[in-house]
């Protein structure tokens, strides 16, 4: 679909209201040209909107004849890339969007992310503020983050985390095999120093010398000494 030549704006135009916050900040964080397109064409239409509460639904979007023009993308395709365009534009704080039910058809609505649609938003969630023909579909809580493994190892068996020592340990997690860890506390349990840098130190020699792998490293004379991992040129680093 050919576009005309722009003539250039005419005197005294209308005008779009946009915050210079979007300018200095939100602009800078859109990714694709889409996105912008999208974002600007959601700010027109709800200048232009009358009434309580103000949103532009995905369906409205779809249909938008500027947008038909200036995505170029027929049919589906078009509602791929605007819904792809929304997506990142929730996702970089820029708008925030309602999942809904329209007379039985799903849709998508969205706000303008300031605090008072955000207040606006609540009000929805919590069924004080209705919207004609539109039902609030309930968003599934995202399942609770587990606490990491190696920090239950550390709490259970050595006591409460620091927020240093939790670095120290989430970088051990990514560094050394779970089960290097989970042997690493065993002799030191078993050794009866319940010590952080005590464990660790096991965990840095069975990197800098190898893990034995053909039996247990726990059962060997040599790792039943507690003083193994406090002797010698790293010995400093441990205390009892």
């Amino acid at each position: 679909m050919s576009v005309q030549e722009f003539k250039g704006f005419p005197p005294r135009p209308e005008v779009t209201p946009l915050p210079n916050i979007f300018f200095s900040d939100a602009l800078p964080r859109m990714q694709s040209m889409a996105e912008i397109k999208v974002v600007m064409q959601v700010f027109f239409l709800l200048s232009r909107k009358k009434g309580y509460p103000r949103f532009v639904s995905l369906d409205e979007l779809d249909n938008d004849p500027v947008l038909a023009k200036g995505l170029g993308s027929p049919g589906k395709d078009r509602r791929g890339v605007i819904a792809n365009a929304l997506t990142d534009a929730a996702a970089h704080g820029i708008l925030v969007h309602v999942p809904v039910d329209v007379e039985g058809r799903s849709d998508e609505v969205y706000f303008i992310n300031n605090q008072a649609e955000r207040d606006t938003i609540a009000r929805i969630r919590e069924g004080k503020l209705q919207i004609p023909k539109v039902a609030v579909r309930k968003m599934e809580a995202p399942p609770a983050q587990q606490p990491s493994d190696i920090y239950n190892l550390y709490e259970q068996n050595i006591g409460l985390l620091t927020p240093i020592l939790a670095e120290e340990l989430q970088e051990a997690e990514h560094r050394y095999p779970q089960e290097w860890i989970q042997e690493a506390f065993r002799i030191a349990l078993r050794a009866n120093v319940r010590n952080w840098k005590y464990i660790n130190g096991i965990l840095k020699r069975w990197e800098r010398e190898g893990k034995q792998d053909g039996e247990r490293v726990g059962d060997t004379r040599a790792e039943r000494d507690p003083d193994k991992y406090i002797r010698g040129k790293y010995g400093h680093m441990v205390q009892r």
